[in-house]
C-alpha cells in the first residue's frame, strides 16, 4: 500500500476510471460524492466513503477535485464542511476540472491562507484515455507541489507537463477544448457537405482518417458518426461550458464566435447530454 492517503471528490465518468487506477496502483482512497450511489463500485474495489469534503481534507494527505464547473467546486472548497473548513497543514489539493484561471488563482489563495497547498490540473482527454491512464495532465503550481504529486499524475496520465503558475493549466484547457471545437466542428460540417453532394459518410471518414487531415478525435468520433448514435464520452453541454470561459477570458478570433454560437444553439436544442459529436444533430 502506498504511503499518502488520497481523497477524490466528483464520480462522474471522469472520476470513477481515475479512481480504479489509483485503486489498482495500491493507494488507499476515501471518495466523496453528492450522488453516494456512484460510489458503490469503487467501495466495492476497496475505497472508502467519506461523509463530506471536510472529513477528506483531514484524513486524506492528497484530495483531488474532478467538478463539473466552477460553482461545483467553489462549494466543495467553501461550504461548511467543506474543503477550507479549518486549517490543514501539509495537505495538497490537486483540482483537476475544468475552471477559469481567475477561480483557479481565487481557490489556491484561500487554500494558502488554510495553509493548505493547491495545483491547478485539468486534463485533456475524455473516458477512454481515462480508464487507460493516458490523459495529459495541465498543471499550474510550484515545481514543490507538482514534484510531489507526479507519481499520483503518472497513474492517470500518459503526459503531465508543468505549464507555469496557478492558472496556467486552466488557459491550457481552454485553448485545447477549443481546438477540440474546432475539429469536431470542421468534422461534422465535412460529412455533411460531402453526404449532401454524393459521397457516403464511411467514404468521406476513410479519406479523412487516411489522409493527413485525420487525427486522434477522427478517429474516436468515427464509429459514431457511422452509427448516429452519440453516447457522452465528453457531453456537448461541458463543451460549451468550456467555450463560454474561454470567451470570458478574451478568446475574439474569427472562428471563435460562429462556434461559440453553433454550440450554443446545439445546447439550447436538447443535445447538451448527447457526446460533443451530436453537434452534427444540430447542423
Amino acid at each position: 500500500m502506498s504511503t499518502e492517503k488520497i481523497g477524490w471528490i466528483g464520480l462522474g465518468n471522469m472520476g470513477i476510471p481515475m479512481v480504479k487506477n489509483l485503486l489498482k496502483a495500491n493507494y488507499e482512497v476515501t471518495v466523496f460524492n453528492r450522488t453516494k450511489e456512484k460510489e458503490q463500485e469503487l467501495i466495492n474495489l476497496g475505497a472508502k466513503s467519506g461523509a463530506n469534503p471536510q472529513e477528506l481534507i483531514q484524513n486524506c494527505d492528497v484530495v483531488f477535485t474532478m467538478l463539473t464547473n466552477d460553482d461545483a467546486v467553489k462549494e466543495v472548497f467553501l461550504s461548511e464542511t467543506g474543503l477550507l473548513s479549518k486549517p490543514e497543514t501539509g495537505k495538497l489539493i490537486i483540482n483537476m476540472s475544468t475552471i477559469s484561471p481567475e477561480t483557479s488563482k481565487f481557490l489556491a489563495e484561500i487554500s494558502n491562507k488554510h495553509q493548505i497547498e493547491f495545483l491547478d490540473a485539468p486534463v485533456s482527454g475524455s473516458v477512454k484515455p481515462a480508464q487507460d491512464g493516458a490523459l495529459i495532465i495541465l498543471v499550474g503550481g510550484s515545481t514543490k507541489n507538482y514534484e510531489r504529486a507526479r507519481p499520483l499524475l503518472d497513474i492517470l496520465g500518459k503526459l503531465s507537463l508543468l505549464l507555469g503558475e496557478i492558472g496556467v493549466g486552466s488557459s491550457a484547457k481552454l485553448a485545447i477544448n477549443y481546438f477540440l471545437a474546432l475539429n469536431i466542428q470542421g468534422l461534422a460540417e465535412t460529412v455533411l457537405f460531402a453526404e449532401k453532394n454524393g459521397v457516403s459518410r464511411e467514404n468521406m471518414l476513410t479519406i479523412v482518417n487516411e489522409g493527413a487531415c485525420g487525427n486522434g478525435i477522427t478517429n474516436i468520433k468515427t464509429p459514431s458518426l457511422l452509427s448516429n448514435q452519440y453516447p457522452a464520452a465528453f457531453p456537448l453541454k461541458l463543451l460549451h461550458k468550456d467555450l463560454n470561459l474561454a470567451k470570458e477570458e478574451g478568446l475574439n478570433t474569427p472562428l471563435f464566435h460562429p462556434l461559440f454560437e453553433s454550440f450554443k444553439q446545439a445546447k439550447d436544442n436538447g443535445l447538451g447530454e448527447e457526446d460533443v459529436m451530436a453537434i452534427i444533430k444540430s447542423l
